[in-house]
């Protein structure tokens, strides 16, 4: 059944209508999480003097309350043909510790991407997108940066590191700002949309997609809460 993810919003600005509402919710894990797996580094000892935040897989992570950590959720259907224009500020995806930082993010359309190096070791960033124009390209000296966009709509691009194996991460792009990541507890926001009906959808890397629907107004904010189900 459908439930609302709490994801970080990480979406570029765009000029909010006059009357706009709200919607926030909590993607929960449902069943007993696993303990995330050990990521091997040992292949490049640069990667483990480097990995701070410790050496555990970020593919499906679990905090307090059951939250789901790393969920993309966005508006799907309901803007029409409402047209938004893409922010000029970067989004940062960034290669620290030998992972991605971070592992899943929102990017509108025609929205810069700024891809960092942070490591003093060598990455090559791979995206794999199915729609978009895939790139590859190395980044061996830290500090390196390179910009790189997506033409049309894609949930989700992945990324790799052809390099480090252990190394992925994944964009979700979209034609309009309407779109979080769930946080560590799950939680998420979405802030600015026009009155009306909306599809929500919740995407996760490992427990497949959801969609619920919504209608907001201007007056109060709606919640839409998803639970996803562990795979057997």
């Amino acid at each position: 059944m459908l439930a609302t993810a709490g994801l970080t919003a990480q979406r570029g600005a765009a000029a909010a209508p006059a009357a706009a509402g709200t919607v926030v919710g909590k993607v929960t894990f449902d069943g007993t999480a696993p303990r995330p797996r050990v990521v091997r580094m040992g292949s490049d000892p640069l990667c483990m003097t480097e990995s701070k935040a410790g050496s555990l897989s970020e593919v499906l992570l679990v905090g307090p309350g059951n939250g789901l950590q790393n969920a993309f959720i966005y508006v799907k259907d309901g803007l029409g043909n409402r047209t938004f224009p893409a922010p000029k500020t970067p989004v940062v995806l960034d290669q620290q510790g030998c992972k991605y930082l971070p592992h899943v993010v929102g990017i509108q359309v025609g929205q810069p991407m700024e891809i960092r190096n942070s490591d003093p070791t060598l990455h090559n960033v791979h995206a794999v997108p199915k729609v978009n124009k895939e790139f590859n390209f190395g980044q061996p000296l830290k500090g390196m940066k390179s910009v790189r966009t997506f033409d049309k709509t894609e949930v989700m691009v992945p990324f790799r590191c052809d390099v480090h194996g252990w190394m992925n991460a994944y964009a979700g792009v979209v034609a309009h700002p309407f779109f979080a990541v769930s946080k560590n507890d799950g939680s998420f926001e979405i802030k600015g949309l026009p009155p009306g009906s909306y599809t929500i959808e919740v995407w996760h890397e490992q427990l497949g997609t959801q969609t619920t629907k919504v209608t907001v107004d201007a007056k109060a904010g709606v919640t839409a809460n998803f639970s996803m189900k562990g795979k057997a």
